[in-house]
C-alpha cells in the first residue's frame, strides 16, 4: 500500500467483522510528515441492472440500517474472497429477484468510497431475462418493483433514488441501450 510518495509505516486492526475489516494505518506523507488513515477493507460487490423486454428495470426496496431509511436500489451482493464477479452477479440476481439473464454486459468497475475503503463494485447490465424463483437470505427483506428505465432515471433526478451504485448503473445502462456506451 505505497505509492505517490505515501508509505505505510504501521497497520493496526481495529475491527474484524463479517463484512468489513477496519484498520488504523500510520503513513508517511510525501513531505515527510506522518499521518493516520482509517481504512475499511471490503471484498468487493456486484450490482446488476436487470432490464426486461419492455424496457422496465427490476429494482428492490430494502431498509438500510446505516442510512435509517428504505432505499430503492438495483439488485446487488457481496463477493466472497475467491468469487468471480459475474458468477456472483448471476447468483445474486436469482436469489434477490428471481431472474436469470441470457445476456450480461459489464458496464464498469469502480471504487465506491476511495476516501476510506478499497471496496470495488462491478456493475452489470442483465438482459434477456427469464423468471425463476427468488430466495433472499434470511436477513434480507426485499420488495421487488419493475419500473420503466426512463421513470427510474426521473426518480434519481427527484432524489427518490440516492444509492450510488443504482445511480451509476441506471445512467450507464440507459447510455448502453441507446448505443452511446458500448
Amino acid at each position: 500500500m505505497e505509492g505517490h510518495g505515501h508509505r505505510l509505516l504501521e497497520r493496526r486492526t481495529v475491527f474484524e467483522g463479517k463484512v468489513v475489516r477496519l484498520y488504523l494505518d500510520r503513513v508517511r506523507l510525501p513531505d515527510g510528515r506522518e499521518a493516520e488513515r482509517e481504512v475499511v477493507l471490503h471484498w468487493g460487490a456486484v450490482g446488476m441492472v436487470p432490464v426486461d423486454g419492455e424496457g422496465k428495470v427490476v429494482l428492490v426496496r430494502q431498509y438500510r440500517h446505516a442510512t435509517g431509511e428504505a432505499l430503492l436500489e438495483i439488485p446487488a451482493g457481496k463477493l466472497t474472497p475467491e468469487e468471480e464477479p459475474l458468477s456472483c452477479a448471476e447468483r445474486e440476481l436469482m436469489e434477490e429477484v428471481g431472474y436469470r439473464a441470457g445476456r450480461w454486459v459489464h458496464l464498469a468497475s469502480f471504487y465506491t468510497s476511495p476516501g476510506f475503503s478499497n471496496e470495488m463494485l462491478h456493475l452489470y447490465l442483465a438482459l434477456d431475462l427469464e423468471e425463476g424463483e427468488a430466495s433472499p437470505e434470511e436477513d434480507e427483506f426485499l420488495e421487488v418493483a419493475s419500473v420503466p428505465l426512463g421513470h427510474a432515471l426521473e426518480l434519481v433526478k427527484r432524489g427518490e433514488i440516492k444509492d450510488s451504485k443504482t445511480v451509476a448503473g441506471l445512467a450507464l445502462a440507459a447510455l448502453h441501450l441507446e448505443g452511446r456506451y458500448a
